[in-house]
């Protein structure tokens, strides 16, 4: 197993008995290291890195550790150990991001209501709105899988037939936005792990094409800006010239990931050596 799914898993599993073993001196870790609402006097910067490690219960903790298992240790070998830490937790804490924004909007729904409580008792309602666990960072992992093996076959129950992970993925993503939707009050927070999702796209999408915004913002100004004495025959040819040299690129890029994909299929993905991941890993965005 990669050395960082592997430390993340037995860090996770500790922190989930050390829980257990501090009560007995009436310490609670979920309400010291979980993410409060940023309005909130139990609420410290630090729990934006230290809530995904603390889970709520065994059955969370299971399945957060058995999809990172499961879909981490595939990933970082893709990705190399210190971009896959690096993604795993901008995932995290953009997860608690959006968490933080929309318990800010649900705070400003119940002004209202809050604004009857005492000083203290909103204190105490406030330190209530806590979040646990790593699903943030799971389900950007399991964004990455999808983005980088879209064609693989998958066998999910209770789904009597396999399904293609870019199906998967997107699956997940509907179910938890209508989560989100119908059920605010289940006391899961499915906007968290959008969040997880959002900011790992963000991040996928930059790695895979560096520079892209600004290139854009060059080429609009570069077309807005040129002088305008050229005729048109010369723009067609120039533009049929430019489309036959993509064409030519494009060929060439998918022979190439034709060939890896056909040694993966032939040897296993091992057998793959690390310039031929990372253009397998770039392909899968394009």
């Amino acid at each position: 197993m990669p050395p960082i799914t592997k430390n993340l898993l037995i860090i996770n599993i500790l922190m989930f008995a050390a829980r257990y073993v501090v009560t007995r001196y009436d310490i609670d870790l979920n309400a010291l290291l979980g993410l409060h609402f940023f309005m909130a006097s139990d609420f410290r910067p630090h729990q934006f890195i230290t809530y995904l490690f603390m889970h709520g219960s065994f059955e969370h903790l299971f399945f957060n550790m058995f999809a990172l298992w499961m879909f981490g240790r595939i990933i970082e070998q893709v990705m190399g150990q210190k971009r896959f830490l690096t993604y795993y937790m901008v995932c995290g804490i953009g997860a608690g991001l959006i968490q933080e924004l929309v318990q800010y909007i649900h705070y400003l729904s119940l002004a209202p209501e809050l604004s009857m409580f005492s000083h203290d008792q909103l204190a105490e309602a406030l330190n209530m709105w806590n979040t646990v666990g790593a699903s943030g960072a799971v389900y950007g992992i399991l964004l990455a899988f999808g983005m980088t093996f879209p064609e693989e076959r998958m066998f999910i129950i209770p789904i009597p037939v396999p399904i293609k992970a870019k199906y998967f993925v997107v699956g997940y993503a509907v179910i938890e936005l209508l989560s989100a939707m119908l059920r605010s009050n289940d006391g899961v927070a499915h906007m968290a792990h959008l969040g997880g999702m959002l900011f790992g796209l963000f991040m996928l999408l930059h790695w895979r094409n560096p520079g892209g915004l600004q290139k854009k913002i060059r080429n609009w100004w570069a077309k807005h800006t040129a002088p305008k004495q050229r005729t048109f025959h010369y723009q067609k040819n120039t533009k049929f010239s430019d489309e036959m040299g993509y064409n030519q690129q494009r060929k060439a890029r998918q022979e190439e990931i034709d060939r890896i994909l056909a040694k993966v299929k032939e040897h296993g993905y091992g057998s793959l050596t690390e310039e031929e991941k990372r253009k397998l890993f770039e392909a899968s965005g394009k």
